[in-house]
């Protein structure tokens, strides 16, 4: 449903004007099987940048999975990695993103999430995650109904009810120092961006 066009428009506006001979390293949070990196890949391939894309999950099968469909792509490495741990507290990069990965974590504990991973980047974070609203529950109940993987039915469902409002992250936003975009797009997400520059 074009939500992955979330986090690359994003990175378009921070990237927008980097040098393109100069590299720039691209971190994805909880990148599952790597989709968003090869969309980036390509993005970066096409328009003459130099990405150094590192994927983090902290499930070695999901990280073995991504290499596996990654292999044409030389621009990226994934590794088994937990994000609230002090190894990756000391990890830096240009850009983080979050798609579809905040939700999992409860208010607090996302809220320092971001601060710390915030001092590791130069750029900012961009947050792709899904608006928890009645209509959304609603409609993806209704999709439910086509769709036969049920592990997929019932996360879906508990994400929706995990998610964002837009005044949870406008509580979140006030309580960071830097610049702060959110905007709902369709369908059902809300692209939070957090620049540092």
């Amino acid at each position: 449903l074009g939500g992955k066009r979330v986090t690359l428009d994003g990175v378009k506006i921070l990237i927008k004007n980097h040098p393109k001979e100069k590299s720039l390293s691209i971190v994805d949070l909880g990148c599952g099987r790597g989709d968003m990196l090869r969309d980036i890949a390509k993005y970066g391939r096409e328009n003459g940048y130099q990405f150094i894309l590192l994927g983090i999950d902290a499930n070695q099968t999901t990280i073995d999975y991504a290499n596996s469909l990654s292999k044409e792509f030389e621009e990226i490495e994934y590794i088994k990695l937990d994000v609230l741990s002090e190894e990756f507290s000391t990890k830096k990069f240009d850009i983080a993103l979050c798609t579809l990965f905040l939700h999992h974590f409860n208010d607090a504990t996302a809220l320092n999430f971001i601060q710390s991973t915030l001092k590791n980047v130069e750029k900012g974070i961009i947050i792709n995650d899904l608006h928890r609203c009645r209509l959304a529950y609603f409609l993806f109940k209704i999709l439910s109904i086509f769709i036969h993987n049920e592990m997929v039915r019932v996360d879906g469902a508990t994400s929706i009810l995990r998610s964002f409002t837009k005044t949870d992250l406008l509580r979140f936003s006030e309580q960071i120092k830097h610049k702060s975009t959110i905007k709902w797009k369709w369908v059902f997400r809300y692209q939070w961006m957090i620049k540092k520059k």
